[in-house]
């Protein structure tokens, strides 16, 4: 596929680029190979036979996400001085009464 001068032009525009006079053959001959290495890519077969690749062994596989509550080593109110229904009681500050 062959990128013109103005296809480079257009878009630089839509990119708000500033492209000099020197530089659009150049571009427009690299925007031309990129194009043309898709349509090479587009043309390989890909069906549901090719697997996704994930790196490591084929028994290394992703656990399962599963939300858990982080275990602590000892219940809160066994630490805490004063615990009543799940919460945490603290004495009242002198200036703030």
């Amino acid at each position: 596929m062959s990128v013109s001068r103005e296809d480079v032009l257009r878009i630089a525009q839509l990119a708000e680029l500033d492209v000099t006079e020197e530089t659009l053959p150049g571009l427009a001959e690299q925007m031309s190979r990129i194009l043309d290495y898709v349509a090479q890519l587009s043309a390989l077969p890909a069906g549901e036979t090719v697997r996704p690749f994930v790196p490591g062994p084929d028994a290394t596989r992703c656990r399962a996400d599963e939300v858990n509550p982080a275990p602590l080593a000892f219940p809160p109110a066994e630490f805490a001085p004063a615990f009543k229904e799940g919460f945490f009681l603290v004495p009242k500050l002198g200036q703030f009464e």
